[in-house]
């Protein structure tokens, strides 16, 4: 047991080095934005009637002169696209279209946003979930990033908001993960897929280059849209990756734990592989997150050791994002918790269905 606690260490302290190496590295948007460029917005709406009313607010608030929003209903039984028609009525540069019956080899988003990006006018495409909440100047600062930086897609990673327990205890780790795994200032410039990262949250693509990757037809049948459109693009020569957008942006994913368990058991088992994958990602976490905490119950001071490490890992990581910081005292339990939703996406994927609809 020694052997594997000392892997731990070793595991935790690389962890830690590379959230460091992130925090310092990361691309931030600076406070002096620009307004050369022209977006189009395109946000995909299945079943977002909640959603719509601040929806429609803070896009329409945004600073930047050379901008146009366009809303995809995507066939919702909410009268989401009712509502959005009505809330756009001052608004002459948003409008709204009707995605068409989703063919049976499209995914819904992907399928939303190749609608959506037929009616785009302007220089570069940014997808926006429903959910995610923009800063007045988050077009203007990203203006700013993407000439600075010549990147040809950039994803600002939005601040995750997480209210109740359940939420604190799992929604960390969605950053915390890539911050502590991949060099992401490296990865904008490499040239490997595996390496490509993106969230598709908060997404900025140059039309040109997505056009001539293929577009969001390439990706049709994806369950992570954002990372294969990111490879997708790698490997047509394109470069990007993933920025700092917490003071751009905000989003709060999910509410409740069946929320939660269906929108992270829908994803997980592909984006790790398969069981293959998930079992190596389920021992890894173990070692790191989940024996360290066992055994400095136990008074090990190796564990004892181990346990501090990932943990500083999860502070940095909460530092960069403008999250809790006390949150990341509750890893060993984010650790489990991780664990259960890996084996719960692998043995039910085919059972769960996302916005009423079966995957």
């Amino acid at each position: 047991m020694s052997a594997l606690l000392s892997l731990s260490v070793a595991l935790n302290a690389f962890l830690l080095s590379m959230a460091i190496f992130n925090a310092i590295t990361i691309i931030r948007p600076r406070a002096q934005g620009s307004q050369n460029l022209s977006f189009s917005i395109l946000v995909p709406c299945r079943n977002e009637a909640e959603n719509v009313s601040e929806l429609v607010s803070t896009l329409g608030r945004l600073d930047h002169p050379r901008y146009e929003v366009i809303f995809i209903d995507d066939n919702s039984t909410d009268g989401t696209g009712e509502l959005l028609s009505q809330a756009i009525r001052n608004h002459s540069f948003m409008k709204v279209i009707s995605a068409a019956p989703l063919p049976d080899s499209w995914m819904g988003k992907p399928w939303a946003l190749s609608q959506g990006l037929s009616h785009a006018t302007h220089e570069y495409i940014v997808t926006v979930d429903a959910d995610v909440r923009l800063a007045p100047h988050a077009l203007s600062a990203m203006d700013s990033v993407l000439q600075r930086t010549g990147s040809d897609f950039l994803s600002p990673y939005p601040a995750q908001i997480a209210e109740t327990l359940t939420e604190r205890i799992i929604q960390p780790l969605l950053q915390w993960t890539w911050m502590t795994t991949v060099p992401l200032r490296l990865a904008m410039r490499s040239a490997r897929p595996s390496l490509a990262v993106a969230n598709g949250q908060f997404l900025f693509v140059r039309r040109s280059a997505l056009v001539a990757a293929g577009g969001f037809n390439s990706i049709q049948s994806s369950v992570l849209d954002d990372i294969d459109v990111a490879r997708v693009l790698v490997r047509g020569g394109y470069k990007g990756g993933v920025c700092d957008g917490s003071t751009i942006a905000s989003t709060r994913m999910y509410t409740s734990l069946e929320e939660i368990r269906a929108g992270y058991g829908k994803s997980m088992s592909k984006g790790f592989g398969g069981a293959f994958g998930s079992l190596a990602l389920a021992i890894v976490m173990a070692v790191s997150g989940v024996l360290p905490f066992i055994y400095s119950i136990a008074g090990s001071s190796i564990a004892t050791a181990a346990l501090l490490l990932v943990i500083a890992s999860r502070v940095v990581s909460a530092i960069s994002s403008r999250s809790l910081l006390i949150d990341g005292l509750l890893h060993p339990i984010s650790a489990l918790f991780f664990i259960y939703l890996l084996i719960y996406s692998n043995l039910f994927h085919s059972k769960i269905t996302w916005k009423g609809r079966p995957l």
